[in-house]
C-alpha cells in the first residue's frame, strides 16, 4: 500500500493554461475536493469566463496573478507556449512547487507521436527555466473528458509523480489522492519524465482504437 503523510489541506492551487479542457477538468476536481482554485490565462477575461463555466468556487485571473497567489501551481499550457510562459513567470513561481503536466506531442495522419525536447522533457525544460522552483512532473495521463464529466464520481487512475525533491513529490502524491479514485505513485527522478510524457501518445492510440478514455494503473503497490 502507498502511504504519503503530507498534509495538503488548505493548499490553494493555480492552473496556468486553465482554460483548456485538462486545466478546467483538474480545476473542477480539486475545487470539489475542497481546495481554493484559480485558473489562469493570458487574458483575465477569458479565465473568468472559464471559471464561471466550471463553477464550484473556481476563480480566474491572468497567469501572472495566478502564479503569484497560488500555493502550488500546475502548468497545463500548450507545448508551443510552454517555455515562453514559464520564462515570463520565473519571479512569482520562485520557491513554489510547480507541477508540469505538459506532453510535447506532434500529430500527423498516423496519429500522435512524442516530440524531441532539448532538455529531455517538458518537465526538465521547466526545471531549467525555473531554477528557484520545485518542479514535479505529474497528471500527464488524465482524461479531460472524464475529469469534466459530472457522471464520473471516481477516476480509477494512478498518477505517476516524478521529481528530485522528496517533500515536493510527497505533496503532489497527496494532492493527486484528493481526487476520488486516484492514487499518486512515485515514478522516479525528473530525468525519467520523458518516457512518461511520451507514453501519452500510446494512450491516445489506445483511446482511438477502442473508443475509450484509457488511464494508467500500477499493480502490486
Amino acid at each position: 500500500m502507498i502511504s504519503v503523510s503530507s498534509d495538503v489541506d488548505g493548499l490553494s492551487l493555480g492552473i496556468l493554461g486553465g482554460t483548456g479542457d485538462q486545466g478546467k477538468g483538474l480545476a473542477r476536481r480539486f475545487a470539489m475536493a475542497g481546495h481554493k482554485v484559480l485558473i489562469g490565462s493570458r487574458s483575465a477575461e477569458r479565465a473568468n469566463e472559464a471559471a464561471a463555466a466550471i463553477g464550484h468556487g473556481v476563480g480566474g485571473a491572468d497567469n501572472a496573478t495566478v502564479a503569484a497567489e497560488a500555493d502550488v501551481v500546475i502548468v497545463a499550457v500548450p507545448w508551443d507556449g510552454h517555455k515562453a510562459t514559464l520564462e515570463s513567470l520565473r519571479e512569482p513561481l520562485d520557491g513554489k512547487i510547480v507541477i508540469d503536466c505538459v506532453n510535447p506531442l506532434g500529430f500527423d495522419k498516423q496519429g500522435a507521436y512524442a516530440l524531441p525536447v532539448e532538455e529531455g522533457s517538458a518537465a526538465q525544460q521547466a526545471a531549467a527555466v525555473l531554477p528557484g522552483s520545485r518542479v514535479v512532473a505529474a497528471f500527464h495521463h488524465v482524461s479531460a473528458v472524464l475529469l469534466l464529466d459530472p457522471e464520473v464520481a471516481e477516476m480509477q487512475l494512478d498518477i505517476l509523480v516524478l521529481g528530485d525533491d522528496r517533500e515536493a513529490t510527497d505533496t503532489v502524491q497527496a494532492l493527486a489522492s484528493r481526487i476520488p479514485g486516484v492514487r499518486g505513485v512515485y515514478g522516479g527522478r525528473l530525468r525519467n519524465a520523458h518516457q512518461v510524457e511520451a507514453l501519452t501518445a500510446n494512450l491516445i492510440s489506445v483511446n482511438r482504437r477502442y473508443k475509450a478514455h484509457a488511464g494508467f494503473r500500477v499493480t502490486d503497490v
